[in-house]
């Protein structure tokens, strides 16, 4: 191992660098010369719907290779829909389903391999693909993937370097950790939805999965970490992140109120309960959102050159932050008043460029289409092999000032099998009598 670390360090490319200092295997099967962060590192992805996928998709932006291995009825949010992309015209594999728009969302850039871990022939296939994999991510209920043989304990007697990520509901230990974990039922059991919705109202569920989303993130802020780690020692890592630990974790300031002071939380709608104003408010055709965080920026909201109200600066009432939270439903009451005299775009341009924090409140079409969305090149378009042309959000991250591109569109279901089994030295043959045999479609 020693000697071929310092035949890494030997090298002069800027990737070969960098997989010195982590101390990786040869490149496999990325571009000569790609000097993205990642690139060379083998992911093996047993994850499927949002949370574990989201962090191998954040891994394969910077060019790991993801292959995402598949049962024979693939990742269930391929037949989430509609929506759905539409086939064109000699699409391959026209008897599979259209994909889905929500599988389309976490999937970009990743392999597709079809292996029926039930069988054994494909369990060997498995084990192959481990051998020299860096990092193995998976997110079923825990013990579940001890009994194919697929456990920590298992595979880091394959692979001793093997960073070996688990994705749960709820922890691997605890009287809970049995229990399958749903974004929206962790919503509710840790927090979120006791503080989301209207303060008078019922608590709701965030728009989007956000606590599947935040669990992908700390998985792969894990993955990377320990990968730093085995630069370092040579050894592999368990890692393990929950959706219950991380959103708890991600109560921010609402947890360490409870924790240090212990004070309950409640709902607020989209107020603020220690600053007013700083909420939705309506206007004659919608709504925007305002935040004046503070007494200097209280007195430009109330100036001549947004809502002309001088006098409120004069009144003991709304003096300060301390008096205008007292004095909230009075204050708000007659923000709502001015506010309804003009609509959304012309408050916009009134506010605008006066150091008052607002936007307006846009819905989906405006915010693909905002002006800032199109300078920051948030949408890609890439072909997709059944689909055609589909547009995906782009990576919210840059390297030198260059976003990564999408390199491969979401992968069709089994699109890669062969290609990835041919690569870790599976004849044409050999992987024909997988297919028959059952181990793969």
């Amino acid at each position: 191992m020693l000697a071929g670390f310092r035949s890494l360090r030997a090298t002069t490319s800027r990737a070969g660098l960098l997989r010195a200092s982590l101390a990786l295997r040869p490149f496999s099967a990325v571009a000569p010369g790609d000097d993205r962060p990642l690139a060379g590192i083998k992911v093996v992805d047993l994850t499927r719907v949002l949370a574990g996928p989201t962090a191998t998709m954040m891994l394969v932006s910077p060019r790991a290779d993801v292959i995402k291995i598949e049962s024979p009825s693939g990742d269930d949010t391929r037949i989430w829909s509609p929506p759905e992309a539409k086939l064109v015209d000699g699409a391959p594999r026209p008897d599979l389903p259209p994909e889905s728009a929500y599988f389309m969302c976490a999937n970009r850039n990743k392999r597709s391999v079809v292996l029926n871990l039930k069988n054994k022939e494909a369990m060997k296939v498995m084990y192959k693909l481990i051998e020299d994999a860096d990092v193995f991510v998976e997110n079923y209920v825990p013990g579940k993937l001890e009994k194919f043989g697929l456990g920590w304990e298992q595979l880091k007697k394959i692979n001793p370097r093997l960073i070996y990520c688990s994705v749960t509901g709820y922890g691997s230990t605890g009287p809970y950790a049995s229990a399958p974990g749903y974004d929206v039922v962790i919503e509710a059991e840790a927090g979120l939805m006791h503080i989301t919705g209207e303060k008078e109202g019922p608590p709701v569920k965030v728009g989007v999965a956000v606590t599947d989303i935040l669990t992908g993130h700390y998985a792969t802020s894990g993955i990377l970490a320990a990968l730093l780690k085995r630069g370092k020692t040579g050894k592999g890592t368990r890692v393990e992140t929950s959706l219950f630990e991380s959103q708890i974790a991600t109560l921010a300031n609402i947890g360490s109120n409870y924790l240090i002071a212990g004070q309950e939380a409640t709902r607020w709608g989209t107020s603020h309960p220690s600053v007013v104003p700083y909420q939705v408010f309506p206007t004659k055709d919608g709504y925007m959102m305002i935040a004046g965080g503070n007494d200097s920026q209280f007195r430009t909201l109330c100036g001549p050159n947004i809502l002309n109200k001088p006098e409120w600066l004069d009144d003991e009432r709304f003096a300060t932050n301390a008096s205008r939270v007292t004095n909230r439903k009075i204050l708000v009451d007659a923000i709502i008043e001015v506010l309804s005299h003009k609509s959304t775009a012309e408050w916009t341009e009134v506010i605008r460029g006066k150091g008052i924090p607002f936007a307006p409140i846009n819905n989906i079409g405006q915010t693909f289409n905002h002006p800032q969305a199109i300078a920051r090149k948030v949408v890609e378009e890439v072909e997709h092999p059944r689909a055609g042309k589909i547009k995906i959000a782009a990576a919210a991250v840059t390297y030198d000032g260059e976003k990564p591109k999408i390199y491969r569109p979401p992968p069709y279901l089994g699109q890669h099998t062969a290609e990835v089994l041919e690569e870790i030295g599976y004849s044409a043959a050999e992987i024909d009598e997988l297919k028959s045999g059952g181990a793969t479609v």
